[in-house]
């Protein structure tokens, strides 16, 4: 069966966007989780313009199915701009305190919107592989975000991570042009083929909905986990959160 965690960034996004604490990061957890969802995601940047470093610790405080944090790790420690909100104690330092059961790395820069590539490990293999060490050191499981490239894939199983996370963004937007649908879905089961002969647990994200999701459930080989929050947040605005949470289950064929 393949697990849907659910990533809360945009709650928080909303819930910034005011000075109040509406919505409740750990309430909206707590209503996926009750309505069916697997996991729960958060991915925390230092200007924490959605999710907050003590987001983390109010969710890891409270949740009984799998965490998952992601971030770069190689972003530091940053004071905090905004009157009430804590500082960002970096990347490493936060998960080093929260302990979550796993922990996705990103090679995404301060200034972008989103993730929008894989870790290019040719070049970041070396500084990546020891973080792996220590995380698993500490009982996380290691997840790299990557995109669907053989080469690279197999060099991430070269650091030592026990699973991989596939940058879907291309797939979804193949889907929503009707533009080589078949030739970039086939780079997506070859992937998962590769993180497979590799020994590679599999997830993915990035644009995953409703419309193009049950194809890739379906096709990716050995997939263990997607992780959604954008489309999802919005099909909640449309029907209901336990509504979404419920289809986006059936989308993964359960």
């Amino acid at each position: 069966m393949i697990a849907l965690s659910v990533n809360l960034n945009k709650i928080a996004l909303i819930r910034n966007s005011r000075d109040t604490t509406n919505p409740s990061v750990p309430e909206h957890a707590q209503m996926c989780i009750d309505a069916g969802a697997d996991g729960i995601t958060v991915h925390p940047r230092p200007d924490q313009r959605h999710i907050r470093a003590q987001d983390c610790f109010d969710l890891a405080a409270m949740l009984e199915v799998e965490f998952n944090i992601e971030g770069n790790p190689f972003t530091a420690a940053r004071k905090s701009e905004r009157p009430g909100v804590s500082d960002y104690p970096g990347f490493m330092e936060l998960v080093r305190e929260i302990r979550p059961a796993q922990v996705t790395l990103v090679p995404d820069g301060d200034g972008q919107l989103t993730s929008d590539h894989g870790f290019d490990l040719k070049k970041d293999g070396d500084r990546v592989a020891p973080l792996v060490t220590e995380l698993q050191s500490l009982g996380i499981r290691t997840s790299l975000f990557m995109d669907p490239d053989e080469e690279q894939i197999r060099l991430a199983a070269q650091t030592g991570t026990q699973r991989i996370e596939l940058y879907t963004e291309s797939y979804a937007h193949a889907v929503k042009t009707g533009e080589q649908v078949e030739e970039t879905l086939a780079r997506f089961v070859r992937a998962g083929e590769v993180a497979a002969e590799e020994g590679l647990g599999l997830n993915a994200g990035h644009d995953l909905d409703l419309h193009n999701l049950p194809r890739f459930a379906a096709e990716v080989p050995a997939l263990l986990e997607v992780s959604i929050g954008h489309a999802l947040t919005v099909d909640a605005i449309r029907v209901g959160l336990a509504t979404t949470v419920a289809a986006y289950q059936r989308a993964l064929g359960k």
